[in-house]
């Protein structure tokens, strides 16, 4: 982690201002993951054409996710179903400037990402009446039918493209937990490219094809509820749950 805090060090820092110029809530999302050996040899290749996201002086940030769903788990069998018009809801918080929002994402059958979010404040108490209407006014079901079923901790890092064309988010040591249990992977890097349609090829995709890092999915409500509750639906998911259960068993 010292040597991905000197790199990150290297890069040209922009503020979380500047950075709103290239925010995307309407987009389209590009997924990958891979080990974290290959982290540090692919920010070396990024320095010239992205700026690194940094607040009070941080680069590193720590968020937590608290995610929603219905009792029968209507949105993560959506998901595993890859059903289209589905969504997640969450509250984020950032740790570094306390700012938290309740967010709506809604992936449309033209595979287009739509967030929208209210800062608000997480409760163990339930909705306040502003996010009762937000929750309404966004999902085709009442907020009455959400509960808490997954915590989600990691280290992010973000970085911007020079010509303001595209973002990414890089996560690192991602922790899941609920009250099932708690796993950790400190070996896996979750990256996401985000990147309105008038961009057809980001400069990161051609880094990332040459590193042979290939565009795959993964999402962390998923992926998290999955690893912690084997009487899931997760059919779909196998290959990927059997890759990252190795990565826990070779840390134990």
């Amino acid at each position: 982690m010292e040597r991905i805090k000197e790199i990150a060090a290297q890069f040209e820092p922009v503020s979380l201002e500047e950075a709103a110029a290239v925010k995307l809530m309407n987009r389209i999302d590009c997924k990958y993951w891979f080990p974290f050996q290959k982290l540090e040899g692919l920010l070396q290749q990024l320095q010239d054409e992205y700026y690194i996201l940094e607040i009070d002086g941080e680069r590193l940030m720590e968020y937590r996710n608290d995610y929603f769903d219905t009792e029968d788990d209507v949105f993560y069998l959506k998901h595993h179903n890859m059903r289209v018009n589905r969504h997640k809801v969450r509250y984020r918080e950032y740790i570094v400037n306390q700012k938290s929002f309740l967010e709506v994402k809604l992936k449309t059958p033209k595979k287009r990402v739509i967030k929208t979010r209210l800062e608000s404040e997480n409760s163990n108490t339930g909705f306040f009446q502003p996010e009762v209407d937000f929750l309404e006014g966004s999902l085709p079901l009442s907020s009455e039918e959400l509960t808490k079923k997954l915590h989600v901790r990691y280290t992010r890092m973000t970085l911007i493209n020079k010509k303001m064309q595209d973002r990414c988010t890089i996560d690192i040591v991602p922790e899941f937990r609920n009250e099932l249990g708690k796993k950790t992977i400190p070996g896996l890097v979750i990256f996401e490219l985000k990147r309105s349609r008038n961009l057809k090829l980001s400069p990161l995709q051609n880094v990332l094809r040459s590193m042979q890092i290939r565009q795959r999915g993964l999402s962390k409500y998923c992926t998290g509820r999955a690893l912690l509750d084997d009487t899931l639906k997760q059919n779909r998911f196998k290959r990927k749950l059997l890759f990252l259960e190795r990565k826990l068993t070779n840390q134990e």
